[in-house]
């Protein structure tokens, strides 16, 4: 098997508006496409990124809660390449989103910092 890339990633979200207004216009992913699955009466939203990869944004009626302290095992954060973290940061505050200090990665000394979508998801920023 020779892997490629990512092509997507999957997210289930509690608040379908909310977290499609978050992804869509605070973290700029463009729509693909937008689908309503009647037989199970949730939204199935697909949106590019930059670099090629989708994310999947699904609704779904009364998903569990995340496990999320202490860490649990499976997908820990969802991580974002950027070019300039600083601009990047004040993109996300300006639509007043806390976001973490900047932290240094100690293996590749790259600057990197976390904050959360509507449901409580973490994502990274990562400076490329």
């Amino acid at each position: 098997m020779k892997i490629t890339g990512i092509h997507h990633v999957a997210i289930i979200c509690s608040d379908y508006q909310a977290s499609k207004k978050f992804y869509v216009e605070v973290l700029g992913c463009s729509i693909i496409q937008e689908t309503f699955r009647a037989e199970r009466n949730s939204y199935k939203l697909d949106l590019q990124l930059g670099n090629g990869g989708a994310i999947e944004l699904f609704s779904f009626s009364h998903p569990p809660a995340r496990v999320n302290n202490p860490e649990a095992c499976g997908l820990r954060h969802l991580a974002f390449a950027v070019e300039d973290i600083k601009q990047s940061i004040a993109d996300l505050k300006s639509h007043n989103i806390d976001v973490e200090e900047i932290r240094i990665d100690e293996i590749t000394g790259k600057r990197f910092t976390f904050f959360r979508d509507p449901d409580n998801l973490p994502l990274e920023i990562y400076e490329i």
